[in-house]
Parts: structure tokens; C-alpha cells; sequence
């Protein structure tokens, strides 16, 4: 019986064609599987199938996914959490059909967030860390899945050792636009994405040179969300992406606390945002 496996064209760039063609053929890909974004059982056999391919600095690992929770894509990972996340498999499932588990934080963070990733170094000796904090903003009566992306300092364009902060300006030039409103949703950003799987947040993804996707923003451990804002996330298949520049909103400890810093924000024509469609659950 022929296997309902989709292999996307940056994954099959990746892993090549004879691999590819080994997979759909049925040599290489598993009769069941547990799905690596919701975590239950899946059969390659009865139902569509998405190859999703973890990629670190020098190793990758592939793994299935239910086609209705995340498409067959490339996911950039740390070379730390693939390592992790292949001895845990090595313990638990065959060598011939590994299923990625990314390792997770014991704790989840309170709002929920923020979490931390290195950025373009702003000045000799200084970098800049992107603070990332989930909440749930209306956009009239509806609550959407957020993200406010807020760095440590200023951010220059790359080589720039001016100091100035062109954040923002980096943004609108990949597509973001000034808010004015934030009742008003965002239009959304072709080729942009954010990557929630096993119920926590691993990275914001961006269209790469070479096409397919790679990773923006990339949380050092997977963050976890509350179930509010995962569901938020899912029913409207996208997420808000606000951003605003080093110290204009802080890290609010409530959603109402955060949804005020926003206005007060977007008051002094200091945010920008994109809706991006959710990889994930």
C-alpha cells in the first residue's frame, strides 16, 4: 500500500533526491508514527503525512508529522537541543525511523515569557538580545496570539558600528508595517512563519536567500505558551508579530499591562507588526 507522505522541495534540496524517492517508495519512512507537533499516533498508511527535517550546524534528523498540524518544511534548531533531542530518541525508538523530541524547559516563563536570543551586534564588544514575551492583544473583540519582539539595545544594520538604532527600519525593509491602530490586524507576511510545536514556541522563520525558510529569531530553549494563546494561535491558523525598539515596552508581567505599553507605543509611531501564518500546533 503506497504511503501519504509529502517530502517539500527544501526538504528533498536537503536531503537529496534518492533519499526523497526512498521515502515516498516506503524504504525509509515508517508504517506509524507519534507526530512531532501534537504528539500522538500517526499512520503513514491512512492519513497525509508532512517530513519535517530538524536541521543543526552539522547534523539533522527527520521526523513526520500529521500533515494537518504542520506542513513538510526545514526547521533550524541548535546543534545543543538535536543533540538532546537524538539521545532521547535513541532510548525510545528505532534507529531507522527517528521522531524528534526537542528537549524543553522544566518551567514554563509567566505571561508567557519573555525569552532571549542573540542578534546583530550593535557596536564593538556589544550585542543586542532579543526579549520575546506571548500574550493576547484584541483586535476588537478577538483575541490574537502575539508576539512582542523588544531587543536590549539598538540594533544596526549589519556591519554598522554607528550605534543607531535601524530595528525598525530593518523590519518595514523585510515587509513589517507601522501600526497605527492595534484594534486592526496586520496584513500577512508572505514567507514568514512562527514555529510552535509540542505546545511550545521555537522560533520566528524568515524566507531564506536560497528559498524555503530559515530562522530569525530562535529561542535557546522551547518556550512554553499558555493554552489560551495556543488555541488563539490555532483557530486563526496566525500570529501578530509586534516589534518595537530597546525599552519601549518592557517586560509587562500582565496582558492588560502589556496591551497599555503597546498603546503608549504605537501613540509615538514606535511599533511595527505582520501577521505570520503558524507552522504548527
Amino acid at each position: 500500500m503506497p504511503r501519504m507522505l509529502d517530502v517539500s522541495d527544501e526538504v528533498r534540496s536537503e536531503i537529496g533526491d534518492d533519499e526523497a524517492d526512498r521515502l515516498l517508495g516506503g524504504d525509509r519512512a515508517p508504517d506509524s508514527y507519534e507526530c512531532t507537533s501534537c504528539r500522538t499516533p500517526g499512520d503513514t498508511h491512512a492519513e497525509p503525512t508532512s517530513t519535517v527535517l530538524f536541521v543543526g550546524d552539522e547534523t539533522a534528523v527527520l521526523a513526520f508529522a500529521h500533515a494537518r498540524c504542520v506542513p513538510s518544511q526545514v526547521v533550524p534548531v541548535s546543534e545543543e537541543q538535536l543533540a538532546g533531542a537524538v539521545r532521547s530518541i535513541s532510548q525510545t525508538q528505532p534507529a531507522a525511523a527517528p521522531n524528534l523530541t526537542v528537549p524543553a524547559p522544566a518551567a514554563p516563563a509567566a505571561l508567557v515569557g519573555p525569552a532571549d536570543s542573540p542578534t546583530q551586534p550593535t557596536a564593538p564588544g556589544q550585542a543586542a538580545i532579543l526579549g520575546i514575551t506571548c500574550g493576547l492583544v484584541l483586535h476588537g473583540k478577538v483575541g490574537h496570539a502575539s508576539l512582542v519582539v523588544e531587543p536590549t539595545g539598538p540594533v544596526g544594520r549589519p556591519g554598522s558600528a554607528s550605534g543607531e538604532d535601524e530595528f525598525l527600519d530593518l523590519l518595514q525593509d523585510a515587509g513589517f508595517q507601522r501600526v497605527s491602530d492595534l484594534d486592526e490586524t496586520p496584513d500577512q507576511l508572505p514567507g514568514w512563519s512562527v514555529l510552535v510545536a509540542m505546545g511550545k514556541l521555537h522560533a520566528i522563520l524568515q524566507p531564506a536567500a536560497a528559498g524555503g525558510s530559515t530562522g530569525w529569531w530562535q529561542a535557546h530553549q522551547p518556550l512554553q505558551v499558555t493554552d489560551a494563546w495556543r488555541m488563539a494561535a490555532s483557530q486563526l491558523s496566525e500570529v501578530t508579530m509586534y516589534a518595537v525598539p530597546a525599552g519601549m515596552v518592557g517586560r509587562q508581567p500582565r496582558e492588560d499591562l502589556l496591551r497599555q505599553a503597546l498603546e503608549r507605543a504605537v501613540a509615538l509611531g514606535q511599533v511595527v507588526a505582520a501577521s505570520l501564518p503558524l507552522a504548527g500546533t
